[in-house]
């Protein structure tokens, strides 16, 4: 994996679940421009690990939202998958964004996160509003991440200041003496 922060966000046009369409939608790098935005890739559907993550960002998708953050998950399952799983699953019975279909894994594959068995490991990425990476995490298969966090992470790069460790909004930022 090379590093990402800092450079344009890799984009391609993918197919997408969203609760509420009707079949596929498609997005486009466009319609990600312009926002914060919040890319949650996930191993596979049908898991146990990934529900609880999902569920998680689900809860917090208003507040990404009043932080002017879009959420789009991401695996390398297809839109009938994505579908089928939210649909059945009772901990995404709240999960209303995107969740994109790379079944040719050519984005996964571009952001360094495609796993030797073809899925997409665990990772996050914040994408500014000018489509810039400014944050990516990879975390093990096994260990979920924590949503809080990642927006903790939105607000402290929205400063566009040095933020300490554990800053939360509201808290005052680092100051260099001149």
């Amino acid at each position: 994996m090379t590093a990402l922060v800092g450079r344009p966000a890799p984009w391609i046009e993918l197919d997408a679940y969203r609760r509420d369409a009707d079949g596929a939608v498609t997005l486009t790098a466009g319609d990600l421009r312009g926002r914060w935005t919040v890319l949650v890739f996930y191993p596979r559907d049908f898991t146990f690990v990934c529900p609880t993550e999902l569920h998680a960002f689900a809860e917090l998708e208003r507040d990404f939202a009043e932080a002017g953050a879009t959420i789009v998950a991401i695996s390398t399952d297809s839109y009938w998958s994505h579908k089928a799983w939210f649909e059945s699953h009772p901990a995404l019975a709240d999960a209303s964004y995107p969740v994109a279909a790379d079944t040719t894994q050519e984005l996964t594959r571009a952001y360094g996160f495609l796993a030797g068995d073809g899925a997409a490991l665990r990772a996050t990425v914040v994408v500014d509003p000018d489509g810039v990476v400014r944050h990516a995490t990879v975390s093990d298969q096994n260990v979920g991440r924590n949503p809080e966090e990642t927006l903790r992470i939105v607000h402290a790069l929205q400063t566009g200041e040095l933020c300490p460790v554990g800053w939360r909004p509201g808290q005052p930022t680092l100051r260099i003496a001149a």
